[in-house]
């Protein structure tokens, strides 16, 4: 009797035991599956932001976050397709050059839902996390066309796309529209990883006369960094703040809050408010701007620059996204 008393027990431990463990196991967690572009994690930049905003939807949202980094873009659409296959509740790809691979993997996988950073997608079951970047770009622009000393400028830009060419011309139109007779140094480094590059491109345009660069490079950027601190002029970052990569040389960063997108469209899929199409991010809601965490911008370039941005609000300025643009763009009379 005793036996049978022991067995029962121990079966209603058992069943117990099991119960607990589908319980904590099958909750059926939220998972959300990020891949980076080349630059990978640790970038200090563009993969970092979404990352970070990722998470916070962990701390906040309770969703299971899961990365795969690539090495190269060959790596996009077997990322793509692994996270598919493992039906993570989303897939995010960070960059305009998913563009192709996810497509396929959007017609491929119809009923996975996705997400790209930078690009526009036509799919019902892709979101497309855009960001006037153009507009944060011009802001730092006349924060750089009131800080030069020598009228002469720089600018790094990773790979020459249209994407990064926003960069490019909405702070060349900030630079011209505070300061017409400064010059503005442009290079490509064919590169969003080569740090090195990156210092060897700022060393060049510093020796012409540069005492502001700004980069729009990912990874690169941070050679930048180096070059403005061993050399003594300003950096002005991109994507969040960088002032803690050369606190005493970064005059402000270029701020567009990818963290806010990954976040916002992983608390979508937590509420079963998912819906593809295009998300645009501008200065109105507080995704782009600028930052200046190291406290080396000074107060009235600040006043000028916030003068600026709410003349794009209130649609006084049209900040422009391509060479024509550019090269049609008045200078405004605020």
């Amino acid at each position: 009797m005793r036996k049978k008393v022991l067995s029962l027990t121990f079966v209603a431990i058992l069943v117990l035991s099991l119960a607990v463990g589908c319980t904590t196991g099958g909750d059926s967690e939220i998972v959300v599956g990020m891949i980076t572009d080349t630059g990978g994690l640790g970038d200090q930049s563009f993969n970092d932001s979404a990352w970070a905003g990722l998470e916070k939807a962990k701390k906040e949202l309770k969703i299971a976050p899961k990365v795969l980094e690539s090495q190269s873009a060959d790596d996009y659409g077997p990322n793509l397709t692994s996270f598919a296959e493992e039906k993570a509740d989303l897939i995010i790809g960070v960059g305009f050059l998913f563009e192709e691979s996810m497509k396929a993997a959007a017609e491929q996988f119809p009923e996975q839902k996705f997400a790209v950073v930078d690009t526009v997608i036509d799919a019902p079951n892709v979101a497309s996390l855009t960001f006037a970047a153009n507009q944060g770009s011009y802001l730092v622009g006349v924060a750089a066309g009131l800080a030069t000393e020598t009228n002469k400028i720089g600018f790094i830009g990773g790979m020459q796309y249209p994407t990064i060419q926003e960069f490019e011309f909405g702070f060349r139109a900030g630079v011209k529209a505070v300061n017409p007779d400064a010059e503005v140094f442009v290079q490509y480094a064919d590169s969003f990883e080569d740090a090195g590059k990156g210092k060897e491109i700022a060393l060049a345009q510093h020796n012409k006369g540069a005492d502001v660069i700004y980069h729009a490079a990912g990874g690169v950027g941070v050679g930048l960094m180096q070059a403005a601190e061993e050399k003594g002029f300003w950096a002005i970052g991109v994507d969040r703040d960088q002032s803690e990569l050369a606190p005493k040389n970064v005059l402000c960063s270029m701020i567009k809050r990818v963290d806010a997108a990954t976040y916002s469209i992983s608390k979508d899929i937590v509420d079963g408010k998912f819906e593809g199409g295009l998300k645009k991010y501008d200065v109105t809601d507080g995704a782009i701007g600028y930052s200046d965490n190291a406290g080396n911008l000074p107060e009235d370039i600040k006043a000028v620059m916030e003068e600026h941005k709410q003349a794009i609000i209130d649609g006084k300025i049209v900040v422009p996204n391509t060479e024509e643009e550019f090269n049609a763009f008045q200078i405004p009379q605020l």
